[in-house]
């Protein structure tokens, strides 16, 4: 697989996403939303980032087991409860996102939602992969 991170001049400079993916690879993986539940099906953790950090890491677990890392991500859109305290914890978020993820950024979309299936969630995240 190979991925071809794409952000034009005449763009914003990206913080901590891409503004596209170019991905050529032979499987792609869709992965369906993940929030902060643990094995026995409980949101856990008070704050978003707690939350973030624990949905993050379903998704990678979820990614891994289909036989991906990270650096395959191609696209990954986060559903936030509130995207007024996502923004004021951005640069948390970001670190947290580093430390399980690295630094090959997907192409990312945050979108505002009244509220999530579990309704303790404070947000979700999908995505899809693409793999050699």
């Amino acid at each position: 697989m190979s991925t071809e991170r794409v952000n034009p001049p005449e763009l914003s400079p990206p913080t901590g996403f891409s503004h596209a993916v170019v991905a050529t690879g032979s499987r792609v993986v869709f992965l369906a939303g993940q929030t902060a539940l643990d094995t026995d099906g409980k949101v856990v953790g008070e704050t978003l980032p707690e939350q973030f950090e624990r949905a993050l890491g379903n998704l990678l677990t979820a990614l891994r087991a289909a036989g991906g890392t990270p650096a395959d991500l191609a696209r990954v859109t986060v559903y936030a409860t509130d995207v007024a305290e996502y923004r004021a914890r951005a640069a948390e978020l970001g670190r947290i996102w580093r430390d399980l993820a690295g630094r090959d950024y997907p192409a990312m979309a945050v979108v505002g939602v009244v509220r999530l299936w579990d309704e303790q969630a404070l947000l979700e995240l999908d995505g899809f992969a693409v793999l050699p």
